[in-house]
């Protein structure tokens, strides 16, 4: 079990790397806001892995504040793209 969370863990890593490649070079600001709420997907994910890797309940706490930020952020940063400088 720990080599199979240890393996998910390097996946994540790198999944959220080529997300943070994609925010830096993304060709328009939607590509941004993408990369930016896929990093915050995959550090929610990182925080329940490893809740479980490490049996403390407490990082749950983390992952569900940081999913709720994340989609705050992402509501604004569409209402910032629709309807321009005046949110």
């Amino acid at each position: 079990m720990s080599q199979l969370l240890n393996g998910v863990l390097l996946i994540l890593f790198i999944a959220m790397g080529l997300c943070f490649i994609r925010l830096l070079r993304g060709p328009s600001l939607a590509d941004r806001v993408v990369a930016l709420d896929q990093i915050a997907v995959h550090t929610v994910a990182l925080a329940t892995v490893y809740c479980i890797a490490v049996e403390q309940v407490v990082f749950l706490d983390v992952a569900m504040v940081a999913a709720l930020l994340s989609f705050l952020g992402t509501i604004a940063f569409a209402r910032y793209l629709e309807h321009g400088r005046d949110v």
